[in-house]
């Protein structure tokens, strides 16, 4: 594909529309227009990644095709992304190649989960990513060409077509571009990089098997613990897979600015929040006796299988609960529920000249 791509944009097609269409027939394009990308364009995202064209960065299934910074680069002119943005698409693409992310399952399954991006550092302002309100939504092209080069890139180099790959039975928006952008500014704690042991200075991605975010809407709201109630009971629904059983993967949560000063105000420090959402966002075991998942993974011994009465939490640990400030102003928060089965990757971003 790569060089049939490099070889034919503004070469053999009379016109934009020619080329277009020529794309999508050839399921190139996620189904939305693309940039062509020239053999120029690419050698500039290339050059501004700071890697050899030929570096593998990673194996992507389910064709189990190498990611080159080449071909990476090749989607990242499609999707419309600047150069300055290859140093972030490269990270997320070898965290989510990373072993202990499970790409296979994520890309095969019939769950309707998407590789999300996490971004934290101070490249979201260099780059000018938006962190604060619509994060998730569209408008702001950083965080929109990011997600969808992602994306093109599981889909033309892994080979994760709908129906033919990836088995996602109704599939999720966030296949499209999915992309979260810490809001540090607003953070009452340390930065999420800080909390998985990276520096102040640094900047990560982080790659999570994330379904759609689901809303945490508090608007009454007195105190932190009303707050993390809330989201505790939002958390716990038998339809997620978390959810259903107890799970062996993590889960996201993006707490709004407004949820979080709210929070910290009453003393509560993020591993207090971890470990209340883990301790308060359980499932009467007779509630998911027989539903959700049952008995499709192992349960850890210390949960008593023949008590309906047991508390079953939705991850393994609270360090299993990742918690990150995200967004702008209003009482709203989000619980990205995962695939379950597989943990988040993180990955330091390399440093470039932007």
């Amino acid at each position: 594909m790569l060089n049939e791509m490099l070889m034919s944009p503004e070469l053999d097609y009379a016109s934009f529309d020619e080329l277009q269409e020529a794309f999508h027939a050839r399921g190139w394009t996620g189904g939305l227009p693309i940039v062509a990308p020239t053999v120029e364009r690419v050698r500039r995202m290339i050059a501004a990644s700071g890697r050899g064209a030929r570096d593998v960065l990673g194996i992507v299934p389910p064709l189990f095709a190498e990611a080159t910074v080449e071909n990476v680069a090749v989607n990242a002119v499609m999707a419309g992304c600047k150069p300055e943005y290859m140093p972030v698409l490269i990270a997320g693409v070898e965290a989510a190649c990373a072993a202990d992310f499970g790409l296979f399952g994520v890309q095969a399954t019939t769950h309707p989960c998407a590789v999300a991006m996490v971004v934290s550092g101070p490249v979201i302002e260099r780059i000018g990513m938006n962190c604060g309100a619509g994060v998730m939504g569209p408008g702001n092209r950083a965080n929109a060409t990011l997600g969808r080069a992602l994306r093109l890139i599981l889909v033309n180099v892994g080979g994760a077509i709908p129906g033919n790959g990836d088995q996602s039975t109704q599939g999720n928006p966030g296949k499209y571009s999915y992309v979260v952008a810490e809001n540090e500014a607003a953070t009452p704690w340390a930065p999420y990089r800080v909390q998985l042991g990276f520096g102040e200075t640094d900047s990560t991605v982080t790659v999570v098997s994330g379904e759609a975010p689901h809303n945490i809407n508090d608007h009454f709201c007195r105190s932190g613990i009303d707050i993390l109630t809330t989201a505790a009971d939002t958390m716990a629904t038998v339809g997620n897979n978390n959810g259903g059983t107890i799970g062996l993967g993590d889960v996201m949560v993006v707490l709004g600015p407004e949820h979080a000063v709210g929070i910290s105000r009453d003393g509560l420090t993020v591993d207090d929040v971890r470990r209340f959402l883990f301790e308060n966002a359980r499932n009467r075991l007779g509630d998911i006796r027989n539903r959700g998942l049952w008995e499709m993974f192992a349960w850890p011994r210390w949960i008593d299988q023949s008590d309906d009465e047991a508390r079953v939490p939705i991850v393994e640990r609270p360090e299993d609960i990742h918690v990150i400030v995200s967004g702008g102003a209003g009482k709203h928060s989000a619980f990205i529920p995962t695939v379950g089965i597989q943990k988040s990757v993180t990955r330091k971003i390399a440093d470039a000249t932007y």
